[in-house]
């Protein structure tokens, strides 16, 4: 029972010995709330209800998913990468033209682009605090765990800002 204890303490407690997971946090939930102040507004039902919410939500939370896998993964993937790339000249000029072609849609809504950079710095920080304090496992329990952690903190964003916590967002 008392080792049951000491897990749940350690883990309540790792926040203040590794406080880029603060920030961590503190990130998520401001993109929480952002993305329900920016959610776009089709019909004037329930926005839950409506598909282009629900498309909206679904893609903003992948987009996050994937900048918390490949800033938690970065030597795994490009090893693969390389490795993928080097089979083949075919397989090069496929994976240049889907990065550069990923890269200008970005650039072409630098909003988009601020938001992965921000939330990719947090991670990269909570990542590398971690490490200092010699807390991080494997690098796939990294992932999983870290894109947990920031689904909540979008999630407590999200909450916070429907319920009227947060008060009425810009412009309304």
């Amino acid at each position: 029972m008392s080792g049951v204890i000491g897990v749940i303490l350690r883990l309540a407690l790792l926040p203040l010995r590794a406080p880029f997971l603060l920030l961590l946090l503190l990130v998520s939930i401001y993109l929480g709330v952002e993305w329900v102040v920016n959610a776009p507004v089709q019909g004037m039902g329930n926005p839950e209800q409506d598909p282009v919410h629900g498309l909206y939500w679904t893609a903003e939370c992948l987009q996050a998913l994937l900048v918390v896998v490949v800033a938690s993964l970065p030597d795994l993937l490009l090893r693969q990468l390389s490795i993928l790339m080097a089979a083949s000249r075919v397989i090069t000029l496929i994976v240049s033209l889907f990065l550069v072609t990923v890269a200008g849609l970005y650039l072409m809504h630098l909003s988009a682009l601020a938001d992965v950079v921000i939330l990719a710095t947090a991670v990269l920080l909570a990542r590398l605090d971690l490490t200092r304090i010699r807390v991080v496992r494997s690098p796939l329990f990294t992932a999983f765990s870290l894109s947990g952690y920031v689904m909540l903190g979008i999630w407590i964003g999200r909450e916070l800002q429907q319920g009227g916590l947060l008060g009425p967002g810009p412009g309304s």
